[in-house]
């Protein structure tokens, strides 16, 4: 089970080729025939892929149209959040580090950060160790190292940071029923600095 994954039991298989989060949902949204997005929605769209025995994995939030002010900003906010963070993956920072860079700027712009689900390791396995926090303290957690490869994808919501899980066992939503975006790279960490592998 990935890292920051709740279930209701049993859970199916994912039922779907990419996830497709619209609006509350904020993440592991499944594609549906039946529902559509309208103007002023915002999607997210969640893709991993394995190529010669790898594994890559990368989000992005996208508007729909014109959307609010508010909302514009969540995915404004959300995007800085997470290159925050990557701009923390370097040779010798914490996870910590990484946590607290996205913590702070969505905090500081009045948003909440999921806590229940988390960046992952990935090569082999979509999810390996180890696990990014997107809040945490500066200085904390496991020193990083040269060649660790990990994504960096925080979940920002308007309103709580609390979740919901539906009972598809997959389709987790914002408590509140407000908005969160989600934008995610897989970074490879080296000597030069963080090296995005889905960019």
């Amino acid at each position: 089970m990935p890292p920051g994954r709740r279930s209701l039991g049993k859970t199916p298989p994912f039922p779907g080729t990419i996830c497709a989060s619209i609006n509350d949902v904020i993440c592991h949204g499944i594609p549906s025939t039946k529902e559509k997005v309208r103007q002023g929605d915002v999607i997210g769209v969640d893709i991993g892929l394995r190529l010669n025995g790898w594994i890559g994995d990368a989000c992005y939030t996208f508007p729909v149209g014109d959307i609010s002010d508010e909302t514009q900003r969540l995915l404004t906010v959300a995007k800085e959040c997470m290159e925050l963070g990557i701009a923390q993956a370097r040779v010798g920072n914490r996870l910590g580090d990484i946590g607290a860079a996205i913590q702070r700027h969505a905090e500081a712009h009045k948003f909440a950060v999921v806590r229940e689900y988390t960046g992952h390791g990935l090569g082999r396995n979509l999810h390996e160790e180890p696990t990014v926090l997107h809040y945490g303290e500066p200085g904390t957690g496991q020193k990083l190292l040269t060649n660790m490869v990990f994504t960096v994808e925080p979940m920002i919501n308007v309103g709580t940071a609390a979740t919901k899980l539906m009972r598809d066992g997959w389709t987790v939503r914002t408590a509140d029923g407000k908005r969160s975006a989600q934008f995610e790279h897989t970074v490879a960490i080296t000597d030069d600095g963080p090296l995005l592998l889905t960019a």
